[in-house]
């Protein structure tokens, strides 16, 4: 097959760690195995150099209702120049806002076929803009949403029920779901990283791995642990992350009398956060604004069992009672689904096998071959309008 240059365009990129940057860059490294030509073009964050003569950074800013995210600012006509030297057969944009606009303008300036991922439920982001009423932002961001992915030439989203969300907001684009996959952890030892990470040997550790945000139903968290906490004394709870809402949960966690067995890890590098799923027992999340849930399938990856809240992407991540279980918005189901996994040896042995397994059947490289298909997909269609227009 013809080798493809491809110029990616996203808001978040590492060392940005969240779903968008972890798919980002394995996507990135598995199109080059397969022999592509990829430039990410992101923006620039403060102190940090990167290895990858094959980025492109923009001037940014970090706003104060947004830290730890740095936003592309103008002007732009820089790497515009670098772009145009490059003679890109697509762009893949991972984002609808700053620079997923500037790649939708540079590909019809460019007359290039562009391809857009739609990751996230972003109108549930929408309390993070303060100078205006919640539902009215909501509305509006579903409407750029919508505006722009009926823009680009196709879509990928990563499961069904995002793929609802955008046909109910009329996105008509042609649409791919393809899950994102996650990189194969290393092979942990996990007494030895209990010892290092100062947990007793009789501890058990539900783990919370992803940003401390409002939009992440944390509260339901703290109180389930709560309530396990008093049938089990060897329970523990684990935080890994940071965000926004930190001294909000920390207030809450005082308020319930568990600040003795909950743990703010805060926000670790990629090869300690595999340190910390290595070391837990089970897997606790209550978030339900994902589109997929990527920490979901990283912990299985490391063979942990998910008790998890149902709704939106998580329910296409987790095999209800094969390898977790999903729960009603309600503390006390989550802590009686944790309790029940976590009494029972045997029970907790078979769907940590299970999760592993099925964590493991869909990789990186058949994420990337999908991907590659949408690629040439939207090239193809891009030529066949062309044609047409030119025959008139």
């Amino acid at each position: 097959m013809e080798r493809l240059r491809v110029a990616v365009f996203s808001d978040s990129a590492f060392p940005i760690l969240n779903g968008v940057s972890v798919s980002v860059d394995a996507l990135v490294r598995e199109m080059r195995n397969r022999g592509h030509s990829v430039h990410l073009y992101s923006p620039r964050f403060p102190g940090h150099q990167d290895s990858d003569p094959n980025t492109y950074r923009f001037r940014s800013v970090v706003l104060p209702f947004w830290p730890g995210y740095p936003l592309a600012i103008p002007p732009y006509y820089r790497q515009l120049q670098k772009f145009r030297r490059r003679e890109y057969d697509v762009i893949h944009t991972h984002t609808p806002f700053i620079l997923g606009m500037v790649g939708l303008r540079w590909a019809e300036s460019e007359e290039i076929p562009i391809v857009g991922t739609y990751h996230t439920l972003y109108d549930r982001y929408a309390h993070y803009i303060k100078f205006s009423p919640r539902r009215y932002m909501r509305y509006r961001i579903a409407k750029h949403t919508s505006f722009y992915f009926n823009r680009v030439d196709r879509v990928i989203t990563p499961t069904e029920a995002s793929l609802r969300w955008l046909r109910r907001h009329s996105v008509e684009t042609a649409t791919d779901v393809i899950p994102t996959a996650s990189p194969r952890p290393p092979i942990l030892e996990r007494a030895e990283n209990r010892y290092a990470l100062n947990i007793p040997p009789e501890a058990r550790v539900l783990l919370y791995v992803g940003r401390l945000a409002e939009e992440k139903n944390l509260e339901t968290l703290l109180d389930a642990a709560a309530l396990a906490f008093k049938v089990d004394p060897a329970l523990r709870l684990h935080l890994v992350g940071d965000g926004p809402h930190r001294e909000a949960l920390v207030s809450r966690v005082r308020r319930l009398g568990i600040g003795d067995r909950v743990r703010f890890v805060g926000f670790v590098s990629r090869e300690e956060v595999d340190r910390h799923y290595a070391t837990a027992d089970l897997f606790f999340f209550a978030s339900i604004s994902e589109t997929q849930g990527l920490a979901v399938q990283e912990a299985m990856l490391h063979g942990l069992p998910a008790v998890a809240v149902a709704g939106g992407g998580v329910n296409e991540s987790i095999e209800d009672g094969v390898d977790g279980y999903l729960v009603h918005n309600d503390p006390r189901e989550l802590a009686s689904a944790a309790l029940q996994v976590l009494h029972d040896d045997a029970s907790h042995a078979r769907m940590s096998e299970a999760a592993s397994r099925n964590a493991r059947a869909y990789g990186i490289p058949e994420m990337a071959e999908r991907v590659e298909k949408t690629y040439r997909m939207a090239i193809e269609a891009r030529m066949g309008r062309e044609q047409r227009v030119s025959l008139r």
